[in-house]
């Protein structure tokens, strides 16, 4: 069982009750993460979490009225934190450059929250509910980035439904990137250069763009 250092117990102990609420809670959330991430959600039981948590299974049932309550919790969870992981490491720059500076990002997360990749590609059939609640987060706040870039005049020609699918392709980019590249002797591990350098030329140049006018060469 995870045990509560004397030193967090005094801080506890000092909080209000809310306050002590939201910190059991984030246990619980924290040692969700772990044990879905190493187990899967099939064998994440409320006895294994609580364990992993160092909280009586009775608690658990304080914040969560059942385990498929707090599965279908979790991801979404993880997933606003990955938002504002990668938002804290996004500049300044053009809006190009902050698509690349968003993409690093979500590497370096997985790498610090190595078990998000099996809880999102569990979540489809596990707990679909909070995979679709996921999907949403993360489409409504990259939608409202686009739509930015749009009106600072980084992006023309472009309508909301169209960032919509645009979204879901750089998400489900994202995906499939950090399965083949980002794994190594069971660990994650960081993304190659090579990867980053082919998603700034697709996304500042264009896959099909057309040759520079007037040289007959292509860019």
């Amino acid at each position: 069982m995870t045990q509560v250092s004397e030193t967090a117990a005094g801080k506890v102990a000092k909080l209000n009750r809310a306050e002590r609420n939201a910190w059991t809670k984030r246990r619980i959330f924290d040692a969700a993460t772990k044990i879905v991430g190493r187990y899967g959600y099939a064998d994440a039981s409320v006895a294994r979490i609580t364990e992993e948590a160092g909280v009586a299974q009775g608690t658990f049932y304080n914040h969560f009225e059942n385990r498929q309550e707090l599965l279908d919790q979790l991801l979404p969870k993880i997933g606003l934190d990955m938002v504002g992981f990668i938002r804290e490491r996004t500049g300044t720059a053009d809006a190009a450059r902050q698509e690349i500076e968003r993409f690093t990002a979500f590497f370096d997360f997985i790498r610090e929250v190595p078990e998000f990749l099996r809880i999102l590609n569990e979540a489809e059939f596990f707990a679909p509910i909070g995979y679709q609640k996921h999907l949403d987060n993360i489409s409504t706040a990259y939608v409202r980035i686009l739509r930015r870039a749009r009106f600072a005049g980084a992006i023309n020609d472009f309508s909301d439904e169209e960032f919509e699918a645009i979204v879901h392709m750089l998400m489900g980019a994202r995906g499939y990137l950090s399965r083949r590249y980002s794994f190594s002797g069971g660990k994650v591990t960081t993304v190659p250069d090579h990867i980053i350098s082919a998603y700034q030329k697709l996304i500042t140049r264009g896959l099909f763009a057309p040759p520079d006018e007037g040289t007959g060469h292509e860019r």
